[in-house]
């Protein structure tokens, strides 16, 4: 069975929403499965703020989950156009990996949640690109082909998925919305499973 590494931080609930929705295009595949993991919060001294296991939900990444996966789907809410800390500070914490080039030749997908149309989503999706670059991974991000990504009047971009969650994050992810997390899914998975 090949894992594929759905990482997400989310805050108000459309990030870890659309890793599970990424999670299930990923299990569409045969011979994929989705590992569902999350980032703690932390403080502005880049402190955890949260108990080492989570009450409840995906349990806290580790850097072995990010070893031993086939391909990762990378969530994150937009924070001025990047992602937020939290996610950040995990992929800071990496440099093990990159040492001993443990993420190269894998396959990496993003996706992002933004307060309104112009809030960021897409630039947040370039700059999540970057780490995973350093990393040596092979970006994959969502064709034309996709029908959705030329109906699409809220989140969607080639750079991958998104979704427009208002400013209170108070907007339901839109069917459009629901397709392309689906699609990525399924996409990462078969090219994990191509390069494998």
């Amino acid at each position: 069975m090949t894992e594929l590494l759905i990482l997400y931080y989310s805050q108000g609930g459309a990030v870890k929403e659309m890793a599970q929705l990424i999670a299930r295009g990923v299990e569409s595949v045969p011979g994929a499965k989705a590992r569902v993991r999350t980032v703690p919060k932390i403080s502005a001294n880049h402190e955890a703020t949260e108990p080492d296991i989570p009450a409840s939900g995906a349990p806290y990444a580790t850097l072995q989950d990010l070893e031993e996966c086939a391909g990762l789907a990378l969530g994150s809410p937009t924070r001025f156009g990047n992602m937020a800390a939290p996610m950040k500070y995990f992929l800071d914490g990496s440099t093990s990996l990159w040492l001993k080039g443990a993420l190269i030749g894998k396959p990496a997908a993003v996706f992002t949640s933004t307060g309104s149309m112009h809030g960021g989503n897409e630039t947040t999706l370039l700059t999540m690109m970057i780490p995973l670059m350093h990393h040596g991974m092979l970006l994959v991000g969502l064709p034309y082909s996709e029908p959705q990504l030329g109906t699409t009047t809220s989140g969607g971009t080639p750079y991958g998925a998104s979704h427009i969650g208002g400013a209170r994050d108070d907007q339901p992810i839109t069917d459009e919305e629901k397709k392309l997390c689906l699609a990525l899914g399924k996409r990462l998975a078969e090219t994990a499973l191509k390069l494998q």
